[in-house]
């Protein structure tokens, strides 16, 4: 026991240059598939109606209700409910952390996929 205490702690190994790329610690927010759909579309689009957003994207609107409360709660969606005489009307919008949130994830992508292509 004693002797193992006297042991220096094995040397760490520098990491290549690329190697920060290649961990996978993305925004798992963004991350999942429907939320970086919506997240997308929002990006180009300065606002999305409900029913364009889950048409554009063909999933259910229970699946957008979901993800879109998520991103909602992550702060990267505005949501905004009004009515149209008695016809509900909800419209999204990509917030600046939104935006943000999403640039860091592509430049994560994209040095991955150089780091890929380097070897």
């Amino acid at each position: 026991m004693a002797e193992a205490a006297r042991r220096k702690p094995a040397a760490r190994r520098a990491e290549p240059p690329h190697a920060a790329a290649a961990r996978f610690d993305f925004d798992r927010v963004i991350h999942e598939r429907v939320r970086l759909a919506i997240v997308s579309a929002l990006a180009v689009n300065t606002t999305l109606s409900f029913n364009d957003l889950r048409d554009l994207l063909r999933i259910t609107d229970g699946n957008l209700s979901v993800h879109a409360r998520r991103l909602e709660e992550a702060g990267y969606v505005e949501c905004t409910k009004s009515f149209q005489g008695r016809m509900p009307r909800t419209r999204f919008r990509l917030t600046a952390a939104g935006r943000r949130a999403l640039q860091r994830y592509l430049d994560h992508m994209e040095a991955l996929i150089r780091a890929t292509r380097e070897r």
